[in-house]
């Protein structure tokens, strides 16, 4: 690698605003909020709205949200 081409690359923490599961990796983003960890270090904090700990496909819960009645416009126009 080049010296001064690549942005910053050191420990984050991402949390997934959902579960409050943490997980910390190595990443070049930052984030102005801190939060400190159980190693007695102080990490930045980046939040996620879903992670594989929330997503549906890896609980095996689905999920349907249906905001707008689409589903039952669907049953109705098709008998179904």
């Amino acid at each position: 690698m080049k010296e001064g081409i690549h942005p910053p690359y050191h420990s984050v923490v991402f949390k997934d605003s959902s579960t409050g599961v943490t997980i910390i990796t190595r990443s070049t983003m930052t984030s102005e909020q801190k939060i400190k960890m159980d190693d007695g270090n102080e990490y930045p904090l980046v939040l996620l709205e879903i992670t594989a700990d929330s997503h549906p496909f890896y609980t095996g819960t689905q999920r349907l949200i249906d905001t707008q009645g689409r589903v039952d416009k669907f049953k109705k126009r098709y008998n179904r």
